[in-house]
């Protein structure tokens, strides 16, 4: 293929090759591009492939381009059976906000959501373009709908109160009443009071299905998941990041198979999502339980013969004969960071299998090929995410698209549609054939293509001897206007998770480009119990917070500035997030050299956790606390203290930078708070950017420019630029 083709400028602009662009461009990456870029996402394909549809985010400008108005997001299309340069267009109107595309079964017709009436409904259109038709006229709004295969009936999730059920215009009053009571206070009975950015008001996420004609407005609806018994309450889909990938229709339409954990006193410290089948061909509705028995003898942890399995089973596909159910499993309980396995059942014997056992990575979703024999799936993989192709027979391991992070894909026979990202671009838009993966076509632009005065600083992934000599993995990215034999200030980047990875992906928080527009060069480190490395790798960070991590950071900082002569060591800031924010705590008491000196001449501490057992108390979701410290505050305080920084505050003296969100319910205002009151009683140099309106995320477009902007001064304040 000529080099001059748009497809070749893209992929060199995506893996950092794009040298004659840069040399050209004027200046460097900013927190206002960021903000600017359309975002692209949810690519689905027509039945045929011959057409793909995907959603674009844009945020319109006021006051002459100097503020930021209201994003909404719309969809597009493009005919994959023409080979001209034709640029994608609009397919849904103008002021609309939609979100959720899927094509019909004959892709005739698209389907999405929109809250365009004023509450949020299924809405169909012809999938040429054309007007919208409101498909749903729920007096509550939708949050998920999925189409039975026929496409004569259609599945939703509603916000209910449980003991209103099907009787949607109950739940509406009761929300009313409230409205409108003189006091103000709620009684609660158990966990969870609050969760991740929501205090619970009694409502559940709850699947109906409903007759799908266009014109009836599909007021009659039946529940799904049981209101009462050994099976419920539950939330279907699951709060607060789960959607339609957690229900599958069977092939015929005659039944449902959904994830669900049970809504008990339990709730908050469980990870025990499990698979039940609503049958509605019955003329009495079954719902029988898949992965979960209640009896006291089933509490085995992994997988078994009958499929009973204590910990997380999620994201059902039926195969197309209806014959097999195929899903992800955890092992252990009470751990979210477990591997997902890949799993097959056998709906008519519950004969259940593990896929690929050997494969020590953790899917992510499941797609299943035309002809039945392979499962398409993401997996984080030694920094990167790439495609996988898992052969259902063999387990064989093979993978298709390996550079950066893939985000989504569709597939429709052998065409894949898919969104990647890197260090380098946000989610671009491709579509290629999955017998030719390499041979791709680009459908949306790059960053580099849309801001063709910015450079972006070039990067490359290094390893280095960590903990016990084993390999660790990093990124070193260059400034923005990086010259041979010149030293650069360094920002060093601690992720959080802390089960997670700074790998070779484009982030709207937390993004290196930011600091490398700013002139700074940015180091960071997968450390121990960083995702994609093996799940021994992962798991080795659980109990051991402050010890193998902090080793690996250390070691890190030496290697990279041992490799990278334009790191200017005196001139570095450590910045972290969530558990990176807790590193930051931890580093703030614990990592001087000989002399006692810190190699950081400031931290930056983003909703970081200050004191682990308060944390144990405070935060919502309790399994993660007590896995990570191997029980409850009261039953291993040991265990709770051992990497506790707020123990090590007396050996504070580095100036730090702390934000919170009010509504971070994950790491609550205490625990930032706390920190900012430390240091301002030890009177170390420091600062506190608090949001009232946010969460454990800084999301608002003007709230993310006002982060970074304070970000930034005080990387300048301290190390310059």
């Amino acid at each position: 293929m000529s080099a001059r083709t748009p497809l070749a400028l893209a992929l060199a602009g995506l893996l950092g090759l794009a040298a004659t662009h840069d040399a050209q461009a004027a200046r460097g990456f900013d927190v206002r591009d960021l903000q600017k870029l359309d975002r692209v996402s949810s690519p689905v394909l027509s039945p045929d492939g011959a057409r793909v549809v995907f959603a674009k985010r844009e945020i319109a400008m006021e006051n002459g381009g100097k503020d930021f108005g209201k994003a909404s997001t719309s969809l597009w299309s493009r005919d994959l059976r023409t080979r001209d340069l034709a640029p994608p267009r609009r397919i849904t109107p103008v002021g609309w906000n939609v979100n959720s595309p899927a094509f019909s079964a004959d892709g005739q017709t698209l389907y999405f959501l929109s809250a365009f009436g004023g509450s949020q409904q299924v809405y169909a259109m012809p999938a040429a373009g054309g007007v919208p038709r409101q498909l749903t006229r729920f007096p509550l709004d939708v949050g998920s709908f999925k189409l039975s295969p026929d496409g004569s009936r259609i599945a939703v999730s509603m916000e209910v109160f449980p003991d209103c059920g099907a009787d949607l215009e109950c739940t509406v009053k009761r929300l009313d009443e409230r409205k409108q009571a003189k006091a103000s206070g709620v009684l609660y009975e158990q966990l969870f009071v609050r969760h991740w950015d929501t205090w619970e008001d009694g409502r559940h996420n709850r699947l109906f299905v409903a007759d799908a004609k266009i014109g009836n407005g599909t007021q009659r609806v039946a529940l799904v998941d049981a209101a009462t018994g050994s099976f419920g309450p539950g939330n279907v889909p699951s709060r607060p990041f789960g959607g339609n990938d957690e229900y599958a229709w069977a092939p015929d339409g005659q039944s449902i198979v959904f994830a669900m954990r049970r809504a008990d006193r339990h709730e908050a410290w469980s990870t025990d999502f499990d698979l039940y089948r609503y049958r509605i061909d019955r003329q009495q509705p079954v719902l029988a339980s898949l992965t979960f028995d209640d009896r006291a003898d089933a509490a085995a942890a992994s997988p078994g013969p009958q499929g009973q399995n204590r910990a997380w089973d999620t994201g059902p596909v039926f195969s197309a004969d209806g014959g097999k159910l195929y899903y992800r499993a955890m092992k252990r309980p009470g751990f979210e960071a477990d591997r997902f396995g890949l799993m097959e059942r056998d709906l008519a014997t519950g004969a259940t299998r593990e896929i690929a056992p050997d494969w020590d990575r953790s899917a992510d979703g499941i797609v299943l090929s035309a002809d039945g024999r392979t499962i398409y799936t993401t997996a984080q993989d030694l920094g990167q995410h790439p495609l996988f192709a898992v052969d259902i027979a063999s387990g064989k391991v093979e993978k298709v698209l390996g550079e950066g992070s893939i985000s989504a894909f569709d597939i429709a026979g052998d065409t894949i549609a898919f969104t990647r990202n890197s260090l380098r671009s946000g989610d671009q838009l491709f579509t290629a054939s999955l017998s030719s993966p390499q041979a791709q076509r680009a459908i949306t632009p790059a960053a580099g293509e849309v801001l063709p005065d910015v450079a972006f600083g070039a990067y490359e992934q290094f390893s280095f001897p960590g903990w016990n000599g084993e390999t660790v993995h990093g990124y070193v990215v260059k400034p923005w206007n990086y010259e041979e034999g010149k030293r650069y200030p360094v920002a060093f980047l601690i992720h959080g998770g802390p089960q997670g990875s700074f790998g070779d992906g484009w982030s709207y928080r937390w993004n290196p480009q930011t600091y490398a527009g700013q002139g700074y060069a940015v180091v960071m480190i997968d450390f121990h119990g960083s995702t994609g490395y093996g799940q021994a790798f992962t798991d080795s960070i659980s109990g051991d917070w402050g010890g193998k991590p902090l080793e690996d950071l250390q070691k890190g900082w030496a290697a990279a500035q041992q490799k990278y002569p334009f790191l200017d060591g005196g001139k570095a800031c450590a910045l972290g997030a969530s558990y990176g924010g807790y590193m930051i705590n931890w580093i703030a008491g614990n990592w001087f050299d000989a002399a006692g000196q810190s190699p950081w001449k400031c931290l930056v501490n983003h909703d970081g956790v200050f004191d682990t057992r308060s944390m144990g108390y405070v935060t919502e979701e309790l399994w993660f606390t007590e896995w990570e410290n191997g029980g409850t505050p009261f039953d291993k305080p040991q265990n709770y203290e051992k990497f506790n920084p707020v123990n090590h505050v007396a050996n504070w003296r580095v100036p730090m930078l702390v934000v919170q969100g009010e509504k971070d319910y994950r790491v609550p205002v205490d625990q930032g708070l706390s920190t900012f009151t430390a240091l301002q009683r030890k009177g170390i140099e420091s600062k506190l950017l608090y949001f009232p309106d946010e969460n454990h995320w800084v999301l608002k477009p003007a709230n993310s420019v006002l982060w970074h902007d304070t970000v930034n001064a005080w990387l300048k304040q301290h190390i310059g630029r």
